[in-house]
């Protein structure tokens, strides 16, 4: 199963259209969450959808699937990264009115090319790229700690306590 992921705080139609047209013609199942706050306006017709799922859900689907497809969000990316699952990136866009700003492109930039991570530059690359990655998945090197490290946690206790 592909899991895609819009976030919870806006809608991304380009994407869910995109990856929607896709799924007309695969042979693997897809779902989708399409976000929660703001409904969105393109409803899927060739994949099964949720407008929210609650956490115990998100994370099954995540660890069920064979890909996740998502926006640029680091919710998303870190959901990928801490179960391993490899992730296909399509950064909203400010100039399309997706976003209030382009800081997601410049996520996918920072992201791109580690082993697991990957980024389509627009809707037309998605089916090619989700074509490869069902053909040859890769996942992540390793897996996130779901947890901070001990530096992590040291370094800010001794900046907080001076």
């Amino acid at each position: 199963m592909i899991f895609l992921t819009v976030g919870t705080q806006e809608p991304f139609d380009r994407l869910v259209r995109a990856v929607d047209q896709w799924a007309a013609t695969a042979t693997m199942p897809v779902f989708g969450q399409l976000g929660a706050l703001t409904p969105a306006s393109y409803r899927p017709a060739h994949m099964e959808w949720a407008e929210f799922l609650p956490a115990r859900l998100y994370e099954e689907k995540v660890a069920a699937c064979r890909l996740m497809v998502a926006h640029a969000g680091m919710g998303s990316i870190i959901s990928a990264l801490t179960a391993m699952k490899p992730l296909l990136m399509l950064p909203r866009r400010a100039s399309l009115g997706e976003h209030r700003n382009e800081h997601q492109l410049a996520t996918a930039e920072k992201f791109a090319g580690r082993p697991g991570l990957h980024v389509a530059a627009d809707e037309r690359e998605l089916p090619a790229l989700l074509d490869r990655l069902l053909a040859a998945p890769e996942a992540p090197e390793a897996a996130l700690s779901a947890t901070a490290s001990p530096e992590l946690i040291a370094a800010v206790r001794r900046f907080i306590l001076g």
